[in-house]
């Protein structure tokens, strides 16, 4: 949008409301101040601004102060509402994929491409390489442990 604009292709530039035009006031003022420089004009319809004169950049500019402050109250709220539910035991986000690792680890043994797994198993390519690498990372149970975990599970303990 900013680039037609520097172009000239418009002269006026209608949104719904200020905040679909930026994220935080400071940017907000930034694209006002670079239309105003390029002679484009700012009208919000919702909230039935026109930049043209000075009292119109000036509650302009209130409303988006009052917009970043309502966006950053509800952020606030969902992160509080979210830290309630996980204490309350509830689980946050997506479940954890049900795939049997063994089985996608063999058949990566066996040749199957990281993509043709993903369709197999019908799961993402990038969950196919986060797994193969986790159970990479995991010693199959009753393997031997390395001589360093052995002299660290024989050493003496002291009490004092």
């Amino acid at each position: 949008m900013l680039t037609d604009a520097r172009q000239g292709k418009f002269e006026v530039l209608l949104v719904w409301a200020c905040d679909r035009l930026a994220r935080s006031v400071r940017h907000f003022l930034e694209v006002l101040d670079e239309l105003n420089h390029l002679g484009v004009e700012f009208v919000s319809f919702r909230e039935q601004l026109d930049t043209g004169g000075p009292l119109g950049r000036a509650v302009v500019v209130i409303i988006s102060v009052v917009a970043e402050l309502e966006r950053n109250l509800i952020v606030e709220r969902v992160k509080a509402g979210m830290r309630r539910a996980k204490l309350e035991g509830q689980q946050i986000g997506r479940p954890a994929c049900q795939v049997d690792v063994a089985a996608l680890v063999r058949d990566r043994e066996r040749g199957h491409t990281v993509s043709q797994l993903a369709n197999n198993y019908a799961i993402g390519q990038t969950t196919v390489r986060r797994l193969l690498t986790q159970a990479a990372a995991v010693p199959p149970k009753g393997s031997l442990q390395s001589p360093l975990q052995v002299a660290e599970t024989n050493r003496p303990v002291s009490t004092v």
